[in-house]
Order: C-alpha cells, then sequence, then structure tokens
C-alpha cells in the first residue's frame, strides 16, 4: 500500500505524515486490496481539510472531512473511509457468494 500525501497551504512534518500514516494503514487491515492511497491536507481561513483518494480492486473510494483541528479532520476521515472499505469489502464478498452456491451459474 502506497500512501501519497500532499499539503495545500500546510507544512506536511514528521509527525503529521506518522499520524496519517497510522490511521490509513488501519484501513488495509480490513481490506487486503488496498493499492494506492492519496490523501491531500488543505488549509483555508480557520478550517481545515482532509481528503483522500483510495485505489482499492475494481474501484475508487473518495471521502473528505472539514474540521477546526488537523488531527480530528484526518480522524473524521479515516473513519469514513473505514466505513467505505467494509462497504466494499461485503459487496465484493456477496458477489462472490452469489456466484459459488449457483455452481457457477448466475441466479436470474
Amino acid at each position: 500500500m502506497r500512501v501519497n500525501l500532499t499539503g495545500h497551504h500546510i507544512d506536511i512534518t514528521p509527525a503529521l505524515r506518522d499520524y496519517v500514516d497510522s490511521k490509513l494503514a488501519k484501513l488495509a487491515r480490513h481490506f487486503d486490496h488496498v493499492t494506492d492511497i492519496h490523501c491531500i491536507l488543505t488549509v483555508e481561513k480557520l478550517q481545515h481539510r482532509a481528503e483522500a483518494k483510495i485505489n482499492v480492486s475494481g474501484n475508487t473510494l473518495f471521502a473528505d472531512s472539514t474540521e477546526e483541528n488537523m488531527y480530528a479532520a484526518i480522524d473524521t476521515l479515516a473513519d469514513k473511509l473505514d466505513r467505505q472499505i467494509k462497504k466494499h469489502k461485503e459487496k465484493v464478498q456477496a458477489h462472490h457468494d452469489k456466484h459459488d452456491r449457483n455452481g457457477g451459474k448466475r441466479a436470474w
């Protein structure tokens, strides 16, 4: 899993990079097929925004979060992405289970 981190109007410190890496590393525990994550951290006046695009096998997931604190925005972003990855994993498993139960034939 490769994590690309970009900052707009903010310097990416090593502490901030480590925090993002630790939060996004948890996503790989739920779904093994995460190939690439591109995360953008932005500061606009008093709002801190974190957004991420994740490439998984067969799909691209996107989430963003705006908070008054960058660390809170990253936490919220990680929670949103976690929910999306779990939902994607359930869809993939349900699709494979549907075809496996019918001996490889379609149910309709």
